[in-house]
């Protein structure tokens, strides 16, 4: 066989190039892109660094945000890619840490990113199995997670569902005025992330017929309105304490068997593929703080751009610090799509990518 023919060729890699070697997954149709650990070889910090440390490091590092804007940009990536650097955590419980990379920058929860590493951290070996279904905790800058994954004696099964961090709805009912839309009648509510939630409708739009570039256009405007207008605020970690996006939904808030849609926006106008599994979260959240949904209904969401769907349903009562709140299970399916060998050449003027607006 020649060495063309063979499927791990690779090109001759220039002295001190990096080869930085990922797992491709998606769930919902939302890409994940693993760095798998040690991936970033000498630029990743030391294992005693703190998760959240890790989280700043990576957006105040501008070797890190090289490699974030390498694998996310074109012509690697895209401006919907998203990705997930599995590092070590300070939690003893837990099997491995996680940053979520997208397009702008670093987010503080993931929860298709966490239905892919469920599996990845059985299949990769970064927890031991167990007949049935194994408990994955996956250590997240909003808190650790547990993920649920199927485990056959060889592999992982497609279907996963976790157990979020608290759950609450931050403010309703709150009255933002959106420039070229005009005022809209809004919630706040947190699931590991802070969305803002509203019908399409008030916009003028439809989350499932209306055009996607408009929907993301009004989000988006809603995102820069609220930050503008409303202050958001944790309770225990001051770090999560921002806007991450807009959820447009179909206004179907009462509890019904029947699927809700709803399209999310978010990071610098990226689109979520699937139904947004912290944004399911949140969304129960702010359904059961409303007494639109009892504990274990389960409702089941479904992506307006994709029609995929997860379930969520609230699990539990608890609190965040001052907040009632919830634990909510989301579940969906995730899939392997590949591997991937990045590298770069110096002489490259487009070796860190390039991001269309």
């Amino acid at each position: 066989m020649s060495a063309g023919d063979r499927g791990d060729w690779l090109p001759p890699r220039a002295p001190g190039s990096p080869a930085i070697r990922t797992v491709e997954m998606h769930a919902g149709g939302e890409p994940l892109r693993v760095v798998v650990p040690g991936g970033l070889g000498l630029l990743e910090p030391g294992p005693e660094l703190p998760l959240l440390s890790r989280r700043r490091h990576l957006l105040d590092s501008p070797e890190l945000d090289a490699v974030r804007r390498l694998l996310m940009h074109e012509p690697r990536g895209h401006r919907d890619m998203y990705g997930a650097l599995v590092v070590p955590s300070e939690l003893s419980e837990a099997a491995l840490g996680a940053l979520f990379v997208h397009n702008e920058g670093a987010s503080s929860m993931c929860g298709h990113a966490v239905l892919c590493l469920g599996r990845f951290a059985l299949d990769y070996g970064l927890c031991q199995p167990s007949p049935g279904e194994t408990a994955v905790t996956i250590h997240c800058p909003c808190g650790p997670v547990t993920a649920f994954a199927s485990w056959d004696g060889q592999r992982s099964g497609s279907r996963v569902r976790f157990h979020s961090v608290p759950a609450f709805a931050a403010a309703t009912d709150i009255t933002i005025d959106v420039p070229g839309y005009g005022k809209v009648i809004l919630d706040v509510s947190y699931g590991g992330a802070f969305y803002a939630f509203l019908s399409a409708e008030q916009l003028g739009l439809d989350v499932c017929s209306s055009k996607i570039r408009d929907l993301v256009d009004a989000a988006s405007a809603v995102t820069e309105a609220v930050k503008a207008q409303f202050k958001v605020h944790h309770p225990l970690i001051e770090e999560m304490a921002f806007i991450y996006g807009t959820i447009l939904t179909d206004g179907k808030d009462e509890f019904n068997d029947e699927p809700t849609s709803n399209i999310c926006v978010f990071a610098d106008a990226q689109v979520d593929r699937s139904p947004t599994g912290s944004g399911v979260t949140a969304r129960i959240a702010l359904q059961h703080h409303k007494g639109l949904i009892q504990l274990n209904q389960t409702r089941t969401f479904r992506s307006s751009s994709t029609g995929s769907l997860f379930t969520g349903k609230a699990i539990k009562e608890t609190k965040c610090g001052e907040h009632n709140a919830v634990i909510v299970e989301v579940s969906g399916e995730s899939f392997y799509t590949g591997t991937s060998t990045f590298t770069l050449e110096e002489n490259d003027p487009l070796k860190y990518g390039f991001f269309l607006k």
